[in-house]
């Protein structure tokens, strides 16, 4: 079912939520081309893919193309509930540490979230488009400990991309700019629910309308100062027949 909005392009409107897929997609495709493949290339692309897969899955249920709004609702929560899980994961990477419990306590959690909005049918139930966000609706039994969850390793993850970045001085760059992209969408989200707290029920929606930040700071601060160059705008040219350019 389709629904109408005004012709006003607010913060998070089905506009603004379709240029983020374009832009987060756009990017994990660039990854996948400049960089070698390596672990920490391939836990970007995935932030990089579930952000973007949150976007599109917001703006079908506000569009209403394809699968119920209740199905997209649901495929968007798997899609964010992986992120906290793949940024602890990511940062071990960039770190160069083996912390198997740490990622295995991450993963784990995130699996108990995602068999439950994939498995229970009122996990979910009518989410609601506004002009300026999406507003999902979840059984309140559930909210709070996935609030915990998601606040509590993101958190997590601020703290030990701060810490490890003082460690390994190498990996500073990498590290701290992690941090920054994960303040960059943490920040504002809370600002936001601090000055309008009827926007809580919206926190998923405008959590990740802002962390398309985060994708910025990935590709091009984080991605830069840890993984190896595979391809390059001047090997392109420099690949290319020589005749084409008139030589």
């Amino acid at each position: 079912m389709r629904m109408k909005y005004s012709n006003k392009l607010f913060c998070f409107s089905p506009p603004v939520m379709l240029a983020t897929f374009i832009i987060e997609f756009s990017f994990a495709i660039y990854t996948l081309w400049r960089y070698k493949i390596d672990t920490v290339s391939r836990l970007a692309v995935s932030v990089l893919v579930a952000l973007g897969v949150f976007q599109l899955a917001e703006y079908m249920v506000c569009g209403g193309l394809g699968l119920t709004n209740i199905d997209w609702a649901r495929i968007g929560y798997v899609s964010i509930t992986l992120l906290p899980a793949l940024g602890i994961h990511m940062l071990s990477a960039l770190a160069g540490k083996k912390n198997l419990a740490l990622i295995g306590a991450a993963y784990a959690t995130c699996a108990a979230f995602v068999v439950y909005y994939i498995t229970n049918m009122g996990a979910i139930s009518g989410p609601t488009c506004y002009a300026n966000y999406a507003v999902f609706n979840t059984n309140h039994s559930i909210i709070q400990w996935f609030g915990a969850y998601y606040y509590g390793w993101l958190m997590i993850g601020t703290y030990l991309a701060w810490q490890w970045g003082i460690e390994k001085p190498k990996k500073r760059m990498a590290l701290h700019s992690m941090m920054i992209g994960y303040l960059a969408f943490l920040l504002p989200t809370t600002t936001f629910n601090i000055l309008d707290p009827t926007t809580l029920s919206g926190i998923p929606s405008i959590m990740c309308g802002f962390a398309v930040l985060l994708a910025f700071v990935i590709t091009l601060r984080v991605l830069p100062a840890s993984c190896s160059v595979r391809n390059s705008v001047q090997n392109v040219f420099e690949k290319l027949p020589t005749n084409l350019w008139g030589r």
